[in-house]
């Protein structure tokens, strides 16, 4: 048996028909005064599809509209801060981080997610002249010392939606080179973003380069990690857990030349 109460748009599922495929004919009923008299009219198995076909274009284009949401002209998202000093140094990602999930009703903290987060062991080597030579790629996991007991330097976004997979299933948001309105669209939705850029918010001036393997990775040293948490026409808001400032307002087209700089990192959830 097949029809309207029985069919889920969105599956695939095969509907067998016990009549031959050539016409499916709909019975007239026992007349009687309640019962309503049907059309006999033969239906061809070809015509049954093609509504069947129409009832699934009608169920995606109806999802489609749902989801689309237009960007605000402004969000301010209220993002508890979480400082990184004096615990965790270098752990400007991870402090990021534990605000956006915290934001999102996860309980964890930036110690939790320091312990978490992959690693790259790779020691550092440095010349005689104090020169980097040999490090790890902050593309595998953070490299260095996160306490700053020892030397140590920064993670990028792959490790940290592992990171964020890890306590939201599934529901990780990789948003690193895309457009920046497109990053303003997801905080237009209602999620922070951790997003890279320097200690001063502009264009990167201390570059430094070492091997990690066969591989030459260069990059600034003077990287930084912070929450977007707003926007309007003009500027950008975010939460510093460097310098322990909630909603620091940045110019725009400032913060995103320097956003490009750090190759446009950006991770979130949904």
């Amino acid at each position: 048996m097949f029809g309207c109460s029985h069919f889920d748009a969105d599956t695939n599922d095969n509907i067998e028909i016990k009549q031959p495929l050539s016409a499916v004919t709909v019975e007239e009923s026992t007349p009687n005064s309640s019962a309503p008299k049907l059309n006999s009219t033969p239906y061809n198995i070809h015509d049954v599809t093609e509504q069947v076909i129409n009832v699934k274009n009608k169920v995606n284009k109806s999802k489609s509209v749902t989801t689309t949401q237009k960007k605000k002209e402004s969000v301010m998202l209220n993002v508890v801060l979480i400082k990184q000093n004096p615990e965790l140094r270098y752990g400007c990602e991870v402090t990021s981080l534990a605000m956006v999930l915290n934001y999102a009703g996860v309980k964890t903290s930036k110690f939790d997610l320091y312990r978490s987060v992959r690693k790259d062991s790779d020691p550092l080597i440095k010349s005689p002249k104090g020169d980097i030579l040999r490090w790890g790629n902050p593309a595998d996991g953070f490299v260095g010392d996160m306490t700053g007991r020892r030397a140590g330097y920064a993670v990028f976004d792959k490790p940290m939606i592992d990171l964020i997979n890890q306590k939201l299933p599934g529901r990780a948001v990789n948003l690193t080179n895309k457009p920046f309105d497109q990053v303003l669209e997801h905080v237009s939705a209602g999620y922070p973003v951790v997003v890279w850029t320097t200690g001063d918010y502009r264009l990167p001036d201390r570059w430094e380069g070492w091997y990690h393997g066969k591989q030459y990775i260069k990059t600034p040293l003077d990287l930084h990690a912070v929450v977007l948490v707003g926007y309007d026409t003009n500027y950008v808001y975010l939460n510093d857990p460097l310098s322990g400032r909630k909603k620091v307002r940045v110019g725009k087209q400032q913060f995103i030349s320097s956003w490009k700089a750090l190759k446009s990192r950006a991770v979130s959830y949904h």
